[in-house]
């Protein structure tokens, strides 16, 4: 009915292309036009104007002789004012784009090394988008964005990279263990050293305190029992300690016990010969 009425409707986002006895004559907008075609007019096709993404894959050389399958995603779209342009002078954007794409690509990868590439994916990405806007601005159409969306290297040389990661922060976790059990093996050396340290203070301050208590027993002795001299309250002090410690070996079920002459004459023996490395010793001096 259009038809015979010489009346064609153009959809939203779309132009269509005019002709007249087969040359280019107008661009149709959206809306209803009048093609009388019984004057020649008649419609060549139409053009949409929405924004159309082409995914190319290219498949190229890294400069350290790595193959890489690079995925590149370009958006472009018809400029409604060169909408003729684009449809009489490209018959398959698609392949020109797509050979502007690889061209772009495998010239510019191959002078990166593989870190590089992933590294520099913007500027690649750009490269190729500043290629295509001069190529394709002349057949009508715009290059909204390029984006590289992937970058694949060979299988083999994927794992490669994974066990050298793997490797690379294995030896840090090594490093870092060692350096925490020497930082141990530091604080307990340390605290070793504390402890012997404290434990030399008490015994120090033991010890004292035995010279003290039998300095003031001596004194007291003397005192209160007229004649004693400090031979005599040295000797009681040690039997008394003798018993003392023949009391505590016999009540331990679990000593281990040496067997010495223990008899009183013994401990009179090792009286004198106490005594007797001390008057040594004062003589020496």
């Amino acid at each position: 009915m259009g038809n015979l009425f010489c009346c064609v409707q153009v959809s939203q986002s779309t132009v269509a292309v005019k002709e007249k006895f087969g040359k280019y004559s107008d661009v149709l907008e959206p809306g209803c036009h009048c093609v009388p075609w019984f004057l020649g007019s008649q419609l060549a096709g139409h053009v949409t104007l929405r924004l159309q993404q082409l995914d190319v894959r290219c498949e190229t050389k890294t400069k350290d002789n790595v193959f890489v399958n690079v995925v590149a995603s370009v958006q472009y779209r018809v400029l409604a004012n060169k909408a003729g342009d684009a449809f009489y002078k490209l018959s398959n954007p698609r392949t020109q784009i797509q050979a502007y794409v690889f061209d772009v690509i495998r010239a510019s990868v191959p002078k990166l090394e593989l870190d590089n590439v992933f590294e520099q994916k913007n500027e690649i990405a750009r490269a190729v988008e500043d290629e295509l806007e001069k190529a394709m601005s002349a057949y009508g159409y715009e290059i909204v964005q390029t984006l590289i969306v992937d970058i694949e290297p060979d299988e083999h040389v994927k794992r490669s990279m994974n066990e050298i990661n793997a490797a690379a922060r294995m030896r840090l976790a090594t490093n870092e263990k060692a350096e925490a059990e020497k930082i141990i093996q530091i604080k307990r050396a340390e605290g070793e050293a504390e402890s012997k340290y404290l434990s030399g203070v008490g015994i120090a301050r033991q010890r004292q305190a035995i010279v003290d208590g039998l300095r003031d027993s001596v004194l007291g002795f003397s005192v209160n029992v007229p004649g004693t001299t400090a031979k005599d309250v040295l000797d009681m002090v040690l039997i008394t300690q003798y018993f003392d410690t023949m009391k505590e070996i016999g009540a331990s079920s679990k000593s281990s016990s040496v067997f010495i002459p223990h008899g009183p004459g013994a401990v009179r023996d090792i009286a004198t010969q106490i005594r007797d490395g001390l008057l040594q010793a004062s003589t020496s001096h």
